[in-house]
């Protein structure tokens, strides 16, 4: 299963790694980008190789960094840390080309690429970046995005909308997991985080950035059906199982529509689903 939450953690604070870890958030963004002042990006990257020298390979595989992008001066410094500290999880920000994407994996030719969306440009050429080789998901970088087209999101996030579907659309063309939506900065304010993470829902998204341990529990809770879905889906599938095909439940045709959505369900559960081959 891809990850649900995204927990960043600025580079230059290797006291929070094993904290952020141990949230219980899916993966952990060790941040070069905006996190990180000029001055500290080399203190950053030292702080990440050395974390990465001991570290297990169960931790090292929950790791992704936030690079700086391709047109900064720590772009090549960047991609020899990432070489270095044998670091395959990748986000490049303000990603708006494939070639740029190419330039990470020629760096790192393992590098799984999280492909940050967040200006205008990089939404119109979102399908080109899905569709290049080593992306494995897009993130919508919302904040970046609404100050690059000057929309006042503080209200009602509507302006992001034709922009989110674009990028699930590019995803689900390319065969990428759901994307991932951006960052909600009310760290005390967890109506508004489900707000914005049921919005992000109904745009086609499947997980979220966060930049506060506390908000990942409420994302997962929130992602996670409840017992009364679980229970549907489950004896969906039964029915399935026993008339393959022309199944019937509670007076209803089960089509394949139907039966894929309780797959899903059970997926997003993380429950065992039964082997309808």
């Amino acid at each position: 299963m891809e990850p649900r939450t995204y927990l960043f953690v600025p580079g230059n604070r290797p006291e929070r790694f094993a904290k952020a870890l141990s949230s219980g958030a899916d993966a952990i963004v060790l941040d070069l980008e905006d996190a990180v002042a000029p001055a500290a990006k080399v203190e950053a990257r030292d702080a990440i190789a050395q974390w990465s020298r001991q570290a297990g390979e169960a931790e090292r595989a929950r790791i992704v960094v936030r690079i700086n992008d391709a047109g900064s001066n720590a772009f090549t410094d960047d991609l020899r840390l990432l070489r270095d500290a044998r670091t395959a999880g990748v986000m490049l920000p303000k990603a708006e080309s494939a070639a740029q994407v190419q330039a990470v994996r020629a760096a790192v030719p393992d590098a799984r690429v999280l492909a940050l969306i967040e200006s205008a440009c990089g939404v119109a050429k979102a399908q080109d970046v899905a569709d290049a080789e080593g992306v494995v998901r897009l993130v919508f970088g919302t904040l970046d995005y609404a100050l690059d087209l000057d929309l006042d999101i503080a209200d009602s996030p509507e302006g992001l909308s034709h922009a989110a579907s674009v990028l699930a659309i590019a995803s689900r063309v390319a065969g990428l997991s759901s994307p991932v939506a951006g960052v909600t900065p009310q760290l005390d304010d967890e109506p508004r985080l489900l707000a914005d993470l049921a919005w992000s829902r109904r745009h086609g998204f499947g997980a979220k950035l966060c930049i506060h341990p506390r908000q990942v529990a409420p994302i997962h809770a929130a992602l996670t059906p409840s017992a009364q879905a679980i229970e549907w889906a489950l004896r969906v599938l039964a029915a399935e199982a026993e008339s393959p095909g022309a199944a019937r439940l509670d007076g209803r045709m089960i089509d394949r529509p139907v039966v894929l959505q309780a797959q899903r369900t059970l997926q997003r559960a993380r429950a065992p689903t039964p082997d309808l081959s």
